[in-house]
């Protein structure tokens, strides 16, 4: 079954799974962190450490109700992904009914999703429709870097309603 979308409202327990301290995950975002020039805080790696267990895009408010009580406040979680994200540590990954969800970059190519507006479920597209929208991508950005543009940053949604699941 796909996951429901992350929202504070619809936690997802399915989407998150552990992740121990040692995880490459966890080193490569720390790293990216510095490269970004981005100081490691105790709320930062907080943050980074709930963003790389997570197995789908989630909502900042899903994020913050996942951390520990106290660990940071809402604000705190809202200007750190902004930074992870000016800093290429995070990427916004699909825009559902106004709420930004978000996954870690390391690097690897975008993955695209589709939310079910009746069930709120999302799923990936296959790895080939995504590669083929990462190629359109590729090459709106190069013209757009060619104009003059700086700093270029993409969204983009596909909604649906999901086909029934079949009976077991």
């Amino acid at each position: 079954m796909p996951p429901t979308l992350p929202t504070a409202e619809n936690p997802s327990p399915e989407n998150a799974s552990s992740l121990p301290e040692t995880d490459p995950r966890l080193i490569l975002a720390t790293a990216r962190l510095k490269t970004a020039g981005l100081r490691v805080t105790q709320p930062r790696m907080t943050i980074l450490e709930a963003l790389c267990r997570q197995t789908s895009p989630v909502s900042i408010e899903y994020l913050h109700a996942g951390l520990p009580a106290g660990a940071c406040d809402l604000v705190t979680v809202y200007r750190c992904m902004a930074a992870f994200e000016r800093g290429g540590l995070v990427r916004r990954a699909v825009i559902h009914q106004g709420t930004s969800l978000y996954q870690v970059a390391f690097g690897q190519p975008e993955t695209y999703h589709v939310v079910c507006r009746s069930s709120g479920t999302l799923a990936e597209l296959s790895p080939e429709v995504s590669g083929e929208l990462q190629k359109a991508v590729a090459k709106a950005r190069e013209e757009l870097r060619v104009k003059g543009y700086r700093e270029v940053a993409h969204m983009l949604e596909f909604s649906g309603v999901a086909p029934p699941a079949a009976p077991r």
